[in-house]
């Protein structure tokens, strides 16, 4: 592999490891792809041009890989928790400066934390609070940026349609500022004062998680 510092080590082939795996190679980013399983590995051989078998819970197949040249590495192993961990500190014990791993919960998601993970992904917790936001509302789009703060898209509030944003007093309200509005059979462009409210119009909206959901009310 050329540039192992511009590459990025993913550690387990299933089915969260194998499709970040094949997304960041479709997005030209070279990959090593590790996982204990040679039938997994075979699987995905013809897919993912480096992919190995080997013990990523063992310090050694890790240094004879080369891992501690990398920069970026993923912990994308799954339900087995005590493997997740020592991958995770093995990664740390080799320097590499950006660790990202999967969590199957929160307490695992700490402890992966304080053996060196910089990142911990719950995809399935994220994906259920995001869907929990997208029926419970009227929210078309939701995403979780961080301390309380989301991005959605939603509709544009009826008592607001045909009224130019800077007329409409809704950030001040609201607490929310709207970034984009996308017209029906248009394309997104960035709001303005000037920018008039329609009927079919898709916002795109940040703010606190509170105030972005009472906003998506008012549709």
């Amino acid at each position: 592999m050329a540039n192992k510092e511009e590459s990025v080590v993913v550690i387990g082939l299933g089915r969260f490891g194998s499709s970040l795996a094949l997304e960041l190679l479709r997005r030209d980013t070279q990959v090593l792809a590790i996982d204990s399983s040679p039938k997994l590995v075979q699987a995905y051989s013809s897919q993912i041009p480096h992919a190995v078998v080997a013990d990523a819970t063992d310090p050694e197949a890790l240094t004879q890989l080369d891992v501690g040249m990398f920069r970026r590495a993923v912990v994308a192993i799954g339900t087995d928790q005590e493997a997740s961990i020592l991958a995770t500190a093995n990664l740390a014990d080799l320097d590499v400066s950006d660790i990202w791993a999967k969590a199957t919960n929160r307490q695992h998601g700490r402890i992966l934390q304080r053996v060196g993970a910089h990142h911990v992904v719950l995809p399935e917790h994220d994906m259920g609070e995001r869907v929990a936001h997208l029926v419970s509302g009227e929210m078309l789009d939701y995403l979780e940026l961080g301390d309380g703060f989301v991005i959605a898209k939603t509709r544009p509030p009826r008592d607001y349609v045909g009224a130019a944003l800077g007329e409409t007093g809704l950030r001040a309200q609201y607490g929310v500022t709207i970034v984009a509005v996308k017209p029906q059979n248009g394309t997104f462009t960035y709001a303005d004062r000037e920018t008039i409210l329609q009927y079919g119009d898709i916002l795109v909206v940040s703010g606190p998680e509170d105030k972005v959901e009472r906003f998506s009310r008012l549709a």
